[in-house]
C-alpha cells in the first residue's frame, strides 16, 4: 500500500507541478492533499472537478457506495470520483481548515484561515445523519464528534453520547454537501 500511495502522490504532483497541494498517505484516512507552502484564508486551493450527473443518476452512483459526489443544484450533482480530480482525497475534519465552496457551477476549496506548509487540507463533508453511523471519523481533533456529519449535526450527537441515545437518522441532504 505505501508503495502505491508514493506512486499516487508522485503522478498527482508530476502533473500538476503549478498545484499548491501534495498528495501522501495521511494519518486521517487512505491519501491525503497536504499544503506544500503556507496559504494564507480565503485562498482557492484546488477545484473539485468531475462529471456532471443528473440527481437520478447522483442516487444510483450514491446507492453504489460513491461517495465523491457533490450537489450542484435542484437537477444536477458533480461526481468527483474521477482520475483527473485530485481534489477527492482531500479528507474530512469535525475542525476543518478549508471549505467547499460553490460558484459558477464549480466547486473550490477554500481556505478558512492561514495554513501552514505541511498541514493536511481538510474540510467538513457535510454529510446529514441518514446513515451517519456508517461513516465513523477519524480526523483526531479535539472537537471531533466521531462521526463524518455536517456541522449543524455535531450538538445533537455530542447530546447524544453524554446520553447514550443516539439521534434518528434524517433522510435529506442540505446545500452543497458532499454525499
Amino acid at each position: 500500500m505505501k508503495n502505491s500511495a508514493a506512486n499516487m502522490d508522485s503522478k498527482l504532483s508530476a502533473s500538476n507541478p503549478g498545484l499548491a497541494v501534495d498528495f501522501k498517505p495521511s494519518p486521517i484516512h487512505g491519501i491525503g492533499g497536504f499544503a506544500r507552502a503556507d496559504i494564507p484564508a480565503g485562498t482557492r486551493i484546488i477545484e473539485y472537478t468531475g462529471e456532471k450527473i443528473t440527481k437520478e443518476e447522483s442516487l444510483s452512483r450514491c446507492e453504489r457506495s460513491n461517495e465523491y459526489i457533490f450537489a450542484l443544484d435542484d437537477e444536477h450533482d458533480l461526481d468527483g470520483n474521477v482520475p483527473s480530480n485530485p481534489a477527492r482525497f482531500l479528507n474530512h475534519s469535525c475542525q476543518p481548515n478549508c471549505e467547499a465552496l460553490l460558484e459558477d457551477g464549480r466547486i473550490w476549496l477554500v481556505s478558512l484561515r492561514q495554513i501552514r506548509a505541511g498541514e493536511e487540507l481538510t474540510f467538513n463533508y457535510g454529510y446529514d445523519l441518514e446513515d451517519y453511523r456508517q461513516y465513523p471519523c477519524s480526523c483526531g481533533t479535539k472537537g471531533c464528534v466521531g462521526y463524518i456529519v455536517a456541522e449543524e449535526f455535531f450538538d445533537s450527537l455530542r447530546r447524544s453520547n453524554l446520553s447514550g441515545e443516539f439521534p434518528e437518522s434524517v433522510p435529506e441532504k442540505h446545500g452543497l454537501n458532499h454525499y
